[in-house]
């Protein structure tokens, strides 16, 4: 059985829906299939540089909003594998008619969804229950000098978080807000 894929309104933007399979055992669930997602032209021909994992504890944190800039721009497909997160892409592409618009869904096992953001899209997170873990696909590696983003708060961007956004790390609070952006 192959996934589903939903377009948003952000251009390269998708939610992916997979088909979890049960029985008396547990559980099974095809994270990534690389053929399923470049058969419906959401990952492209983009190779898979790094696999990362994440846990965050305390319900109402913030997480991002990051990318990385060009020439180290890569996309990230994200699933939650425990718990229930509040995951936003924001469309930072220079010349994008969507540039500076936000969409989130709301990440759970129970939903086996995942959301693919593409290159020039800022990436963020809200915990909604407490232990959530990510799993994270990148189509890039790590390069640190190349990581920026926005801020959580950019008055610009006005993301409606679910909760009162708290435990920022001091990274996150210095990223520029969106008017500032070059």
């Amino acid at each position: 059985m192959s996934a589903e894929l939903r377009r948003t309104p952000i251009n390269g933007v998708f939610e992916l829906h997979a088909h979890s399979f049960a029985d008396h055992r547990g559980a099974f669930l095809n994270a990534f299939r690389a053929q399923e997602l470049a058969f419906m032209s959401s990952w492209g021909d983009r190779g898979l540089a790094q696999v990362n994992l994440s846990r965050t504890e305390a319900v109402g944190t913030v997480r991002g909003l990051h990318l990385q800039a060009p020439p180290h721009s890569e996309a990230k497909l994200v699933r939650c594998l425990r718990g229930r997160v509040w995951d936003v892409a924001v469309d930072l592409r220079p010349g994008s008619p969507t540039w500076g618009q936000w969409h989130a869904v709301e990440l759970s096992p129970g939903a086996a969804n995942a959301l693919l953001i593409p290159e020039g899209c800022a990436h963020g997170f809200q915990v909604l229950e407490p232990g959530s873990e990510l799993l994270y696909l990148h189509s890039g590696a790590w390069v640190p000098e190349a990581e920026t983003g926005v801020r959580f708060d950019a008055s610009q961007l006005a993301i409606g978080w679910p909760l009162p956004p708290q435990g920022l790390s001091e990274r996150d609070l210095a990223l520029p807000l969106l008017e500032l952006l070059p």
